[in-house]
């Protein structure tokens, strides 16, 4: 299992020993599920752990531009109908769905292990990566305040890494930020799709919007931190119109933006099931159109990719802002990262014919995802996965 160091052993208390080899208990007794009564953490249960280890080794498969990370959280309370880490909460017994949203896994003693294991011999010093899985700086860190003393250990051991955040929380920690930077390499870039408020309130119920994320920006910028924007996911049909890609572009630029990264949704298992079951309840008529366009596989078409990132580029090339491969957007400079495979693609979306994005209704208050088997995608859906 990915996270074993979450999968600690039981203390075998509790009656007889069960027949045959017992599984592992997800958390160790010393494990305590929290629960606070106050607003922005109301129906989120917490559930803090020690972990065994921190930096974690990417597989050497994997198309991630970076080798290592840190996550000193699992689950997010940003509730991104989009979020591609949601199939990760499965490796924990829980479901990617409202469990993701709402169980979150705080790895309490992440600074300490942090520490420890930047000042191992063994540790080759190589950049770190954070909120590359679930964001660092989502609800729960203004609680649990783990990120302050990751970044010191980082900077101690003058350690280069990168953030790639939606959350305003991280201006707490501006001041040890800029210490870091002056040892050395910090990355830092928001994730910013798209500019429509309405949109962002329906696909991303749990983020700061998209003004205050590009306020995040000019604010680093202005302390003399380099921030970039991932300017991701564009959703093909409903953020990736040319006046609404110009829209955007422009706004990062007047945040100060040092380069912009566009990227298009893909919809991994976990994700696919939970971004469809929010399209067929808000835009049932782009179901098909989706189909259509990622079919079996994950990514949309090449082609479709690189007419979004040949459009932001042009656009950014006019606004005065640069462009930047994924390895520089996280931080990571091109010596260090494995060479990018060529993911953007040439075509035009219905919404990109018209010129203009499609109107999409509100999120109402009494909207909201269900687990049970009647909002899944029907059969027929599933079996595109």
């Amino acid at each position: 299992m990915r996270w074993d160091s979450l999968r600690l052993q039981p203390d075998g208390a509790g009656g007889p020993p069960p027949a045959g080899p017992a599984p592992p208990a997800l958390f160790g007794t010393d494990a305590v599920a929290r629960t606070f009564d106050r607003p922005g953490f109301r129906g989120i249960t917490f559930y803090e752990v020690r972990a065994r280890s921190i930096i974690n080794q990417v597989p050497p498969a994997s198309r991630m531009a970076f080798r290592w990370t840190i996550n000193p959280y699992r689950g997010c309370s940003h509730g991104c109908v989009y979020c591609f880490a949601r199939h990760t909460h499965t490796y924990l017994d829980l479901d990617a769905g409202l469990d993701f949203n709402s169980k979150i896994i705080v790895k309490v003693n992440a600074p300490e292990l942090a520490r420890r294991e930047l000042g191992s011999a063994r540790w080759p010093g190589e950049h770190v990566a954070m909120g590359t899985n679930v964001d660092c700086y989502q609800r729960a860190e203004g609680r649990y305040r783990l990120m302050p003393g990751i970044i010191g250990a980082l900077r101690d051991a003058g350690n280069p890494f990168s953030i790639l955040t939606k959350g305003t929380l991280i201006l707490r920690d501006i001041d040890l930020l800029a210490d870091a930077a002056q040892v050395t390499d910090v990355g830092i870039n928001v994730s910013v799709g798209f500019v429509d408020k309405e949109l962002s309130r329906c696909v991303e119920p749990g983020t700061p919007g998209p003004a205050r994320r590009l306020g995040v920006c000019a604010a680093l910028t202005a302390r003399g931190l380099a921030c970039g924007v991932l300017m991701g996911p564009v959703l093909p049909f409903l953020s990736d119109s040319p006046a609404q890609l110009k829209a955007t572009v422009e706004q990062i630029a007047q945040a100060g933006a040092n380069h912009v990264t566009p990227i298009v949704l893909h919809l991994r298992p976990g994700a696919r099931e939970w971004f469809m079951t929010w399209l067929r309840m808000h835009h049932p008529g782009l179901v098909s159109s989706y189909l259509s366009l990622y079919g079996s596989g994950a990514y949309a078409p090449k082609a479709y990719q690189r007419r979004i990132a040949d459009q932001v580029r042009e656009l950014a090339a006019a606004s005065g802002i640069g462009n930047a491969s994924p390895a520089q957007t996280r931080g990571a400079s091109p010596a260090q990262a494995p060479k990018a495979s060529p993911a953007q693609a040439r075509g035009a979306s219905p919404a990109q014919a018209r010129g203009a994005g499609p109107r999409h209704p509100a999120c109402r208050p009494g909207d909201r995802l269900a687990d049970g088997p009647a909002d899944r995608p029907p059969a027929v859906q599933l079996s595109l996965l």
